[in-house]
């Protein structure tokens, strides 16, 4: 009888009708599959039965949370490797349901199902988030929810991952040779230069997360920000954050969802990676919303992550590892559509600019991080959400690497009906 990796390496193969790019290793010890490669460890055959349950990702994704599969060598190579055989076969290649058509898939899927025995229904990891099925996605709660599941780890874990600027966002990586600290302190700087701000002005900071762009607005620019989370953890640790700097007159920091501020106009608007929790549904209400709280002459600068457009629209769903451990409810939409809408909503826009290798190489960063000092951050958390972030930041980092997402800052004007926008003729000047 054929040991449980070879049988593993022949189903794989007989499924997805490629050869098995990685090796593998079975919980008998056994391996089968190409040497020199990274090793796909299958520590239980719990891994099956979570597949058969839940075929797809989301089988996939409770495997690895749960630690029944491992990667050992390469992570960024191995995903490389499994997204080309299992993901990227091209929007015409066979579903699961036509693969099944297959005398031969079907034969696999038998032999499966006999390697995975016992067939009962292993239990969920505990650090799901059950979304599916919800039919009121983007109200007020289900917001609060959904952000209290991503930010709401820890703000210690937090820390170790992203270092001292406590900057949750693509870095700007002016330098080839800068540190992520400098790389953050010139991304935000970058912003407040585009919004031009000055002494005295008002800034709405939505989605202020631990307080980074707020203090580095009042400190080096000297405005009065308002910053607004959903996050409790966020909102305590940068509340601490304005009072050691000094800033408690010039910083406010609430606990607020941005459709209940009521206080404008402000002269400014910075949103950085708070757009990708808003919606396609909400999305036109909160480019209003912003719209509305803006001076005539205010800017908004919207830094977001987004996709590539689809042939089809309709056909786009939210990743399922991604909506069950990292960001529910997060949705990404096409640049072009994030720019429609902003227009829609009334915003004259004046500038785009693409960050997306800057958001690969923070990513790696924010990994190697993690790496360096895992058993820390398992201790923080939990060793499920350790590898939940690990898993989500490397194959991040190589969608942005490969163009399957992007992330841009949008400078946008509520140019009043003068037509006078108040951006210098040579926009760029803020690069100087």
């Amino acid at each position: 009888m054929q040991d449980a990796a070879s049988r593993l390496k022949d189903i794989a193969e007989q499924v997805l009708g490629a050869p098995l790019p990685v090796r593998v290793r079975a919980w008998d010890g056994s391996e089968a599959g190409p040497p020199e490669t990274p090793v796909l460890v299958v520590r239980h055959r719990r891994a099956l039965r979570r597949l058969l349950w839940k075929p797809g990702e989301l089988g996939l994704a409770r495997a690895w949370v749960a630690g029944d599969l491992d990667v050992e060598g390469d992570l960024y190579r191995a995903l490389d490797l499994l997204a080309e055989f299992i993901w990227e076969r091209g929007e015409d290649a066979p579903g699961l349901v036509d693969s099944l058509r297959d005398p031969k898939v079907r034969a696999a899927a038998r032999s499966l199902l006999a390697l995975a025995a016992p067939f009962v229904p292993p239990p969920v990891p505990r650090e799901e988030m059950r979304t599916y099925g919800r039919l009121h996605r983007h109200t007020k709660g289900s917001d609060r929810q959904a952000v209290s599941h991503h930010y709401d780890v820890g703000n210690d874990f937090y820390a170790l991952v992203l270092g001292p600027s406590m900057v949750y966002s693509c870095a700007y990586w002016a330098a080839p040779e800068a540190t992520l600290e400098d790389a953050q302190r010139d991304k935000l700087e970058l912003v407040c230069r585009k919004l031009g701000l000055r002494p005295g002005m008002r800034l709405l900071d939505v989605g202020c997360g631990w307080g980074s762009m707020a203090v580095h607005a009042a400190r080096e620019h000297g405005v009065r920000v308002v910053g607004v989370t959903l996050s409790r953890e966020q909102a305590a640790y940068a509340r601490k954050r304005v009072a050691e700097e000094g800033l408690t007159d010039r910083v406010e920091i609430r606990v607020q969802d941005y459709r209940d501020v009521r206080d404008g106009p402000y002269d400014a608007i910075s949103s950085i990676g708070m757009a990708e929790h808003v919606g396609a549904e909400r999305y036109l209400e909160y480019a209003s919303d912003l719209y509305r709280l803006l001076v005539p002459g205010g800017r908004l600068l919207n830094h977001q992550i987004a996709r590539r457009p689809l042939r089809d629209e309709s056909a786009y769903s939210v990743d399922a590892f991604i909506d069950a451990y990292v960001f529910p409810d997060g949705e990404l939409a096409p640049l072009g559509t994030t720019v429609s809408l902003l227009e829609r909503a009334g915003f004259e826009v004046r500038d785009v600019e693409a960050l997306r290798e800057h958001y690969a190489h923070t990513l790696r960063h924010w990994v190697a991080n993690l790496e360096a000092h895992w058993p820390e951050g398992v201790r923080l958390t939990s060793p499920g959400r350790a590898r939940i972030w690990r898993l989500y930041m490397a194959a991040s980092a190589l969608a942005f690497e490969h163009n399957r997402i992007g992330v841009n800052q949008v400078l946008a004007v509520k140019t009043p009906e003068t037509g006078e926008s108040g951006l210098p003729l040579r926009a760029r000047e803020w690069r100087a």
